[in-house]
């Protein structure tokens, strides 16, 4: 299902016929992603993609994830979406990243509300919450914009290439989502 956002952006379910603009997308921006993403050295062809996709297709299958790539004026900018599902518990986590040239027109922030609706409404979760490295200032502005809580920080909470890093730990419930309606 495509989860509209406005007239220029959706998030789009992932398709095979994705792999190559996506892997396009990745190799165009290798250094600018490979600052805080683990993955990014492990994707060097559209086959590494096409086999990701199918594996996020499985995930979504299974109810483990609702992933989408973000479609801005119908050019692949990145992903976005709920991972980590967990219904027992009713939670999620927002993950998201953009290419370079994509930074700075609010669509990150745009694509979180919309999965927020879609977190809340139609997959009936009570809490999602956002990770992200202490040092990356752009991430952390994202939850912080929707007006969810810093919680803490995770201690060296993610092993990025040969280090750990502390993550900042930031969680919205349902029920703050709706008041702040």
């Amino acid at each position: 299902m495509t989860l509209h956002i406005d007239a220029d952006t959706v998030l789009e379910p992932l398709a095979v016929h994705h792999a190559e603009p996506l892997f396009q997308l990745v190799e165009a921006n290798r250094a600018h992603l490979r600052s805080w993403l683990t993955w990014v050295d492990h994707m060097q062809s559209p086959g590494h993609f096409e086999r990701f996709i199918k594996g996020a297709q499985e995930r979504a299958a299974a109810r483990q994830e609702s992933s989408f790539l973000l479609i801005y004026k119908n050019e692949i900018a990145g992903r976005a979406g709920i991972y980590q599902l967990d219904h027992q518990n009713q939670t999620g986590a927002l993950g998201y990243w953009l290419g370079a040239a994509f930074q700075g027109k609010g669509l990150v922030s745009s694509a979180c509300r919309r999965l927020l609706a879609h977190g809340f409404e139609e997959l009936q979760l009570n809490r999602l919450e956002i990770r992200c490295g202490t040092g990356n200032l752009k991430s952390k502005a994202v939850p912080e914009r929707l007006g969810f809580t810093l919680e803490g920080i995770v201690r060296q909470g993610e092993k990025l290439h040969d280090s750990f890093i502390d993550l900042f730990l930031f969680s919205l419930l349902k029920e703050e989502w709706q008041a702040a309606g």
